[in-house]
């Protein structure tokens, strides 16, 4: 029997009555397999023996000493208890026994204890209010387990109750792994692991059980992910950087008739990367499974166009292709480098937003469903329920950690029904913020996953400098030299208009709110850049004016554009060398990342400069340090990953990746890595009617 198998109710085990069973309710344990599975926190390790005088090096220390008086302070329902004990060191220190009294009667002057707690220097001497105090005699030095708890049951409670629930049910646990695995793996026996974590001999001991806990639970999930991938498309996930990918010479002779002809109509030629992820598309898109890929790549590396050459692989199958962006901004600029690129090779385009007027809107949808429309690129609208595809054969997700599981799975449904009803359409999944090692084998498991390294040939890596506020004169004077020389330039607010700024707790003295887009246009305006046009974009600007504006910056006639983050992604002038982010401790690290991807698309040396206030976090300096030292994007990830942790990056909570119990993939990275590989092995080895089913 399995663990979780063990539905006897908790008030079977010895110390479990009426009034223990409501807390232990309150924490979800129900059952004696709840409790053997309340897994320690932490553990104290009370066998190794300290003087008083370390207690400024550790947290928490165990020593032996001699009770040498008590005394008394307060007064009334205030008076308190002091002990004071020496130790072997003759070093003295003061015992504060609020609301324990009774200590005085249990430990008389001359008794030899055991104290283990957090001690400091206060009022001159050394004390502790926070202790647990025995007889020397009665202390074993013992290796205690530290677990979650609530109002209403101690530590020493639930001690005593897990003992009892080992002692009366851990005999003929089964292991979850299958028993290949753990022997493979020197994983030890459910029953031996229950009793490493709950009453260790050592702290070697409790961590080794702790690892196999971790190492069992990440296999568990790794399954899973191969085992869907396996019935979704016949076959595992690659590596990273397999297959063809370690070939770009050869994808040139994987390419379709369409690809080929936009490929020679480009002035430039395309990086080995994006050839080589080609290729795996195109295997991908040619072969008897719907295509479930990841395609990552920092800004500008050219993942848009890769995306353009997947839609034509299809078209030329008599498939039709949908591609989702998160803003109208983004779509807008997706579908017009698509016109610019693929119409004149024979492909029908359409842009659909939520924005598109009713009497063209009804003709669009009514060629999107007829088949006359080849590629629809748009929003949210894409996947709305008056929305039908004839033959929805491929779906593109931009920017994809700005959208819902449910989002979409929604968009890939429009898929089913069609003339592709026998499978779902293929997927690729775009994004510019590189993910993690870590989070692609874990969030992105069950996803092929093809990366894009190299940057076009002629671009110059971004140089970016910090500015405290108040020195922002001098940003200005090197931003307007630029604009005279004939560039264009990027200020960027945390806020729209005044009525948001509000009051800054990370602002210097003076400095109470924060500056906004709407208040520093009209300051750019009018006594900063008098002599270069400023217009000013954020997302309460009408549709219809966000693409007059975006069109006259990228045709030069606006030199400043003045916004909100909107500009995030999407905005591509290459004659842009100047992005000035004003406040730039209020943005992520990710967002930081992707304006200063605004510049730097030219030839041209482009700018970024970074105009911090008030006294910085340590997450801020953080932030600011990395994007200071370096423009790889990959490494930007893995130092967002650190400082934020999982639950912020990438659409991480709606994944089910904070859903583990004790393993951190971030932290138990190798271990990941190790079960994953157990995983794969296993499933490899299986025959295909087990897969989808648990080991």
């Amino acid at each position: 029997m399995k663990l979780a198998e063990i539905a006897v109710p908790a008030t079977r085990v010895r110390g479990v009555g009426p009034a223990t069973a409501k807390p232990l309710a309150t924490l979800g344990i129900l059952t004696v397999g709840d409790i053997l599975a309340w897994w320690p926190r932490d553990w104290e390790d009370r066998t190794v023996r300290l003087p008083l005088s370390a207690f400024e090096s550790r947290s928490k220390i165990s020593v032996v000493a001699t009770v040498t008086g008590a005394d008394w302070f307060g007064y009334g329902r205030m008076r308190t208890l002091k002990l004071f004990i020496r130790d072997d060191e003759g070093t003295v220190a003061e015992l504060a026994c609020f609301n324990r009294p009774f200590l005085e009667r249990q430990f008389p002057e001359g008794s030899r204890v055991s104290v283990y707690g957090s001690f400091r220097r206060a009022y001159g001497a050394i004390q502790s209010s926070a202790f647990e105090i025995e007889l020397a005699d009665d202390s074993a030095g013992k290796v205690l387990p530290v677990y979650p708890l609530c109002a209403g049951i101690s530590q020493a409670q639930m001690r005593k109750i897990v003992s009892n629930a080992i002692d009366e049910y851990c005999r003929g646990i089964d292991s979850e792994l299958p028993e290949p695995v753990r022997l493979a793996n020197g994983i030890p026996e459910k029953g031996d692991i229950v009793k490493m974590m709950h009453r260790p001999e050592s702290l070697a001991d409790a961590r080794a059980a702790r690892e196999a806990l971790v190492f069992e639970e990440l296999f568990l999930f790794e399954y899973a992910i191969g085992a869907r991938s396996l019935a979704r498309r016949g076959r595992l996930p690659a590596p990273e950087d397999a297959g063809s990918r370690r070939d770009s010479a050869g994808a040139a002779h994987q390419l379709s008739p369409l690809q080929r002809r936009l490929i020679e109509r480009l002035p430039f030629k395309l990086t080995e990367d994006q050839l080589a992820t080609l290729s795996d598309i195109n295997g991908d898109i040619s072969g008897p499974y719907p295509m479930a890929r990841l395609l990552q790549g920092d800004v500008g590396s050219g993942k848009t166009l890769v995306a353009f050459l997947a839609a034509l692989a299809v078209v030329e199958r008599g498939g039709q292709v949908a591609m989702l962006a998160p803003t109208e901004l983004l779509a807008r600029q997706h579908a017009e480098n698509a016109a610019r690129m693929l119409e004149p090779i024979g492909v029908n385009l359409a842009f659909l937003t939520g924005n598109v007027k009713a009497a063209g809107r009804a003709r669009l949808l009514s060629e999107l469903a007829s088949g006359g429309i080849d590629v629809v690129i748009g929003t949210h609208a894409l996947f709305s329920s008056g929305v039908s595809y004839r033959n929805l054969a491929l779906a593109v997700i931009d920017e994809q950690h700005r959208f819902g599981v449910l989002q979409r799975s929604a968009l890939q449904e429009k898929g089913v029904g069609g003339e592709s009803r026998e499978r779902p359409p293929h997927l690729l999944m775009m994004s510019a913020t590189p993910i993690p090692r870590t989070l692609a084998l874990s969030v992105f498991g069950d996803l092929d996953v093809s990366v894009i390294r190299t940057m076009p040939p002629g671009r110059k890596p971004v140089k970016t400098h910090l500015s405290r506020a108040g020195n922002e004169a001098k940003v200005y004077d090197f931003v307007r030299r630029e604009l005279d020389a004939g560039h264009q330039a990027y200020f960027v607010y945390p806020v729209i208009g005044e009525d948001e700024a509000g009051y800054d707790s990370e602002a210097r003295p003076g400095e109470s709110s924060l500056k906004s887009a709407t208040e520093m246009a009209e300051r750019l305006t009018a006594s900063v850049f008098p002599g270069h046009r400023c217009e000013l974009i954020h997302s309460r600007v009408d549709e219809g004016e966000q693409r007059r504006i975006m069109e006259d910056f990228r045709a030069g006639t606006i030199r400043v554009l003045v916004a909100t983050s909107v500009v995030e992604v999407g905005v591509d002038v290459p004659n842009a060398t100047c992005m000035v982010i004003e406040h730039a401790e209020r943005f992520g690290l990710s967002a930081l990342h992707q304006l200063r991807g605004r510049v730097g698309r030219g030839e041209a040396q482009s700018y970024c400069f970074l105009v911090y206030s008030g006294n910085l976090t340590d997450e801020g300096k953080a932030r600011l340090r990395v994007m200071h030292e370096t423009t790889d994007g990959f490494a930007l990830a893995e130092e967002d990953l650190r400082i934020r942790g999982p639950g912020e990056i990438t659409g991480i909570r709606q994944s089910g990746y904070a859903s583990f119990v004790l393993a951190d993939p971030i932290r138990d990275r190798e271990t990941l890595e190790r079960a994953r590989v157990a995983a794969f092995s296993l499933l490899e080895t299986r025959e295909p009617r087990e897969h989808g089913g648990s080991p």
